[in-house]
């Protein structure tokens, strides 16, 4: 992964994998870098990187995943905090302004992923 202004790549890491941010694909990161510039917000990264452990776990878990392999697996998505009604239409609206069209909206987060082999233009809650 490149260095981008206002992510490091550890911020992405899978929380049992030290490093594994790194495995964050360029292409998702530059559309996440410019939403971030136009949002003029901070985004706080709950989840990027995850390893298929990491994963299954959270479906054990009782979290909403991917029954098939999930974008973040594959270093394409990212989940950023949210806690209110603003923020979420801030962080929103530049995504798609950015050219994001695979958005999901929970109560406290937004995933975001531009995975090439997921259907695109897309919009879900959980």
């Amino acid at each position: 992964m490149k260095q981008y202004k206002n992510f490091k790549s550890s911020e992405f890491d899978s929380p049992d994998l030290v490093g594994s941010g790194e495995n964050m694909k360029d292409e998702f990161m530059e559309l996440l870098q410019e939403s971030r510039t136009i949002a003029d917000i901070p985004f706080r990264i709950t989840s990027g990187f995850r390893t298929q452990s990491y994963h299954d776990d959270l479906g054990r878990r009782g979290y909403k995943t991917s029954k098939s392999r999930s974008a973040h697996q594959d270093g394409y998505a990212a989940d950023i905090s949210c806690k209110d009604t603003k923020t979420r239409w801030l962080i929103i609206n530049s995504l798609l302004l950015a050219g994001f069209n695979r958005i999901g909206i929970a109560q406290n987060f937004i995933h975001v992923d531009n995975h090439p082999d997921k259907k695109q233009n897309r919009i879900w809650t959980y």
